[in-house]
């Protein structure tokens, strides 16, 4: 039964109690217990109090929240062409941001050391990173939950293994950092923005690479060692002689990601170099841009139509730069003919919602998780 103000706030911060009233009805603690653990988080800063509810035959209780802007986070989505670097607020909106245009294939020292310069700068030094309460960065490859290491990443050489979250320490001093895919922060991030009652999410990045973040009962699910959702690397027989970033063939990311559809629009005389581009010929309307993302949707759906066989979520978020009406029409297509009917009668397949944000809002919410944890607050607290 939960006893400690860390557990009172972690029914506040999840919308499973919104006044003392209702601590009280889920807890079973007494009203002066109750009073006692709110009022150490309201002098916390912790919980502020709102409006005033409607009266029920007594005083009109005053709603409680938890205090988005008690502390920031800095949130690092590491692509393959550059990196986003954002300082947000604890729900996850975005305060301040900038891109660092450095490539993953820079290899990790050059990579975090732009990273934590930009990080500093957008906290304005040092001195700034005082109400900083985590760091979160996310990198285009699988993750090892036990160490936060980068666990043979197929497209990021110089990584495997590498202490990301010793590194960004070293250089943002105090605070601690945690380490995520960027599919799996993406999928938290799309599922705390307006998907929080869906039991079963995948997100399906389709960007330079290509992957797949699942959240489960409200938690990324990331597997044995970090490789869930790595669906770029499924080979297809049919396109067995491409090769793939990774040195395999036949890999879906070969012939389907955005690097694969630039490549197909170079070839036609159209320069592109990776997802972003594809991105900006989509925007301009360019209809081979246009066909060529469909034929790559085509693909998507023929993996994920396994994926949705075997999971049966409720919701398949598309994102990342290619997610548009032509990726998710050409996945349409064949995730519905390949999937039986009941594996896909309640499935909702649509595109993100945050576009860019996903990850940035995703990696906010796992800092929150961690350092906002029950057990984290009723240590600091008692």
């Amino acid at each position: 039964m939960p006893t400690g103000p860390g557990d009172v706030l972690e029914l506040i911060r999840r919308g499973h109690a919104r006044t003392r009233g209702e601590v009280a009805g889920a807890t079973g603690l007494s009203r002066m217990t109750v009073a006692q653990r709110v009022d150490a988080l309201l002098s916390a800063g912790l919980l502020v109090e709102g409006h005033l509810g409607d009266a029920t035959g007594g005083r009109r209780p005053r709603s409680l929240r938890f205090n988005a802007g008690h502390a920031r986070v800095l949130a690092a989505s590491v692509d393959t062409t550059h990196t986003r670097v954002a300082l947000t607020d604890l729900d996850g909106r975005v305060l301040a941001d900038c891109d660092v245009d450095v490539p993953v294939s820079s290899g990790p020292a050059r990579t975090l050391d732009a990273l934590g310069a930009a990080a500093l700068e957008l906290t304005g030094g040092p001195a700034g990173l005082r109400p900083v309460c985590g760091v979160g960065v996310s990198v285009p490859g699988p993750v090892d939950p036990d160490t936060g290491r980068p666990s043979q990443p197929p497209i990021m050489p110089g990584w495997d293994g590498y202490p990301i979250a010793d590194h960004v320490g070293a250089l943002l001093p105090g605070v601690p950092v945690l380490t995520a895919n960027d599919a799996d922060a993406a999928a938290v991030g799309e599922h705390a923005s307006g998907q929080a009652g869906t039991r079963a999410l995948c997100l399906v990045k389709v960007s330079t690479g290509i992957g797949t973040g699942i959240v489960i009962d409200g938690r990324p699910y990331r597997g044995a060692d970090g490789g869930a959702g790595d669906i770029g690397h499924v080979r297809l027989r049919s396109h067995a002689d491409a090769v793939c970033m990774c040195g395999a063939r036949g890999c879906l990311a070969a012939v389907a990601s955005g690097r694969a559809v630039a490549k197909a629009l170079t070839a036609l005389g159209i320069p592109a170099e990776s997802g972003r581009d594809v991105r900006a010929l989509l925007a301009a309307g360019s209809p081979e841009a246009a066909r060529l993302t469909q034929e790559a949707g085509r693909l998507v759906g023929e993996v994920m139509a396994t994926v949705v066989s075997v999971l049966n979520p409720q919701v398949v978020v598309i994102g990342g730069a290619l997610a548009s009406s032509h990726l998710i029409a050409g996945i349409r297509e064949t995730l519905y003919t390949l999937s039986l009917p009941r594996a896909t009668r309640h499935l909702a397949l649509q595109l993100g919602r945050l576009g860019e944000d996903a990850p940035v809002v995703g990696l906010t919410r796992l800092v929150v998780e961690d350092h906002f944890s029950a057990a984290a607050v009723n240590a600091r607290l008692g």
